[in-house]
């Protein structure tokens, strides 16, 4: 099972994919939990002056060397220095047992007085910084002028205690056998029995840190790296559920708040439900700007990929090898062109290739998407992204209550609802750890101004989001900008009036008036 929304390192994979497709905290900090500790189930974290940490891991000292290249990809350049930063497994027990987050840096490049560290996060969650920051730098490189560059895998994810739920073979199995849209029966038997056997595979994997994965906790861990990392304020760049991770630290350290931009912005006041709606209108919105970029009527369009699944849900597509074309995978390689406009001529040639019978192209873009590469490796970011979702989420729907709701989901969107329908019972399903609230907490009073960026054809975050987060922040602390664009985030996608505005208010500390529009 593969949950769709991921993070904006997607929208980039999917520009790569284009070319693939086409030839087919210290003692006054202000956080810190009540006596429950990060692993009780209470409704949302309180910050608590009193919350101090030992010195040993304040003050402790990284040992910076060239970095090793990640699984499955190669090491970055001699800019790149890594570290390990060690954290307390529970914040509970803070001189109890520590793990290692996984750091990432490029130094400032001195064209300017350095202001300190930016640090990023870019979504998921599950997804790694380490590998994910060299990937993306070029579009930081004015930010670099007078930061340092810094990124890191959260816990539980990659080179930081990385979650691993199942192995390659079963994974491919899964792919096969369950249907993620099930019509019967046997085939709901499949699908939850798959969802319980995977949570108990993180289980046995994860062991004692599967209950310590938490967005809290990762936002705990960011304060230890400010502090380590000799900055007084936190600077932060947060995409897609980057930006959830920055308002759960903003509410936790508002004090600690220094320049903290939100780009592609998770809806904190929805609950699991209304993120699966958010997310089902999102996709849905970019396939229709999609046919109408094409001079198509969005809903003939829609009709016509809703048949090609139907065709699909009854007998599979012949694809590369011996693999075949499901409708789960076809719709996995459809979503990933919508993250990017740019790849919007790739899903013109893969739907084109598919009408003729040839799975390939969609099959190619999935495989893209579950970072499966050609010898049938699968990365491990969704089964981290799960088992962090899961901790976070206490809502925990049941087969009977999805299947209440699938017509409201349909009737959003006829291409992705059902899917969507189904993954809000099944994600989760008899995961092996509570979760912990309905939604996240961001609100930050007294903090500096944070700047939220919200994209009105963002796909995976819908525009919506970002308001509701400039509000739930609290008054003079959200500053809300609008970039009139397509594609998952902003920053970087071909905006001057965006990427000056956020460059201003990183660089100089200005952020622009509330409501600002970026038109293009």
């Amino acid at each position: 099972m593969q949950r769709f929304v991921r993070s904006t390192a997607l929208a980039a994979a999917a520009v790569l994919v284009a070319g693939l497709a086409a030839g087919c905290g210290s003692s006054d900090d202000d956080g810190g939990s009540d006596d429950k500790g990060p692993s009780s189930s209470a409704p949302h974290p309180k910050p608590d002056p009193s919350s101090t940490l030992p010195s040993s891991l304040t003050t402790q000292k990284l040992d910076w060397k060239g970095c090793k290249a990640p699984e499955g990809g190669s090491a970055p350049g001699a800019q790149w220095q890594c570290s390990t930063l060690k954290v307390p497994l529970d914040y509970a027990k803070p001189d109890g047992e520590t793990i290692g987050i996984a750091l990432i840096r490029a130094r400032s490049t001195g064209k300017g007085d350095r202001i300190g560290s930016l640090l990023f996060n870019f979504g998921g969650p599950g997804g790694s910084g380490v590998s994910g920051l060299p990937s993306f730098a070029d579009s930081y490189t004015k930010l670099r002028e007078r930061y340092d560059l810094v990124s890191f895998d959260p816990r539980g994810v990659a080179a930081s205690g990385g979650v691993r739920c199942r192995d390659d073979e079963a994974t491919q199995a899964a792919e096969k056998k369950v249907d993620l849209t099930p019509d019967t029966a046997a085939e709901e038997r499949a699908y939850f029995e798959d969802a319980a056997d995977f949570g108990a595979g993180c289980a046995r994997d994860a062991k004692k840190l599967i209950e310590h994965v938490s967005t809290v906790e990762a936002a705990r861990d960011m304060d230890v790296m400010r502090q380590v990392l000799g900055d007084d304020k936190l600077h932060y760049f947060g995409v897609s559920y980057g930006t959830e991770l920055g308002g759960t630290y903003a509410h936790l350290f508002p004090r600690r708040v220094g320049r903290l931009t939100f780009d592609a912005v998770v809806d904190p006041s929805a609950d699991s439900i209304g993120h699966a709606e958010n997310q089902a209108k999102g996709f849905q919105r970019a396939l229709d700007n999609y046919f109408r970029s094409r001079g198509q009527d969005p809903k003939a369009g829609t009709a016509k990929v809703a048949k090609l699944f139907r065709r699909l849900d009854a007998e599979p597509m012949r694809a590369s090898g011996d693999r075949e074309l499901t409708e789960s995978l076809a719709s996995t390689g459809i979503l990933i062109t919508l993250y990017s406009k740019q790849t919007w001529p790739t899903l013109t040639r893969a739907l084109e290739a598919a009408e003729k019978g040839d799975g390939s192209p969609l099959l190619q873009l999935a495989d893209a998407y579950n970072e499966r590469d050609p010898s049938g490796h699968y990365s491990t970011q969704s089964h981290s992204q799960r088992a962090i979702s899961c901790r976070d989420a206490k809502e925990r729907t049941t087969p009977q209550e999805a299947k209440k709701r699938l017509s409201r989901f349909r009737e959003i969107s006829p291409v992705f609802g059902e899917f969507l329908g189904w993954d809000t019972a099944g994600w989760c399903h008899e995961w092996p750890v509570p979760g912990l609230s309905d939604s996240p907490e961001v609100s930050a009073p007294g903090a500096a101004p944070i700047l939220v960026v919200g994209n009105t054809g963002d796909p995976a975050t819908p525009y919506e989001g970002a308001r509701k987060m400039a509000d739930e922040l609290g008054k003079d602390v959200g500053v809300h900008l609008t970039w009139k664009g397509e594609g998952h985030g902003a920053y970087g996608n071909g905006s001057d009036c965006v990427d000056d505005t956020i460059n201003t208010y990183l660089l100089e500390g200005t952020p622009p008036k509330d409501g600002k529009v970026c038109s293009s």
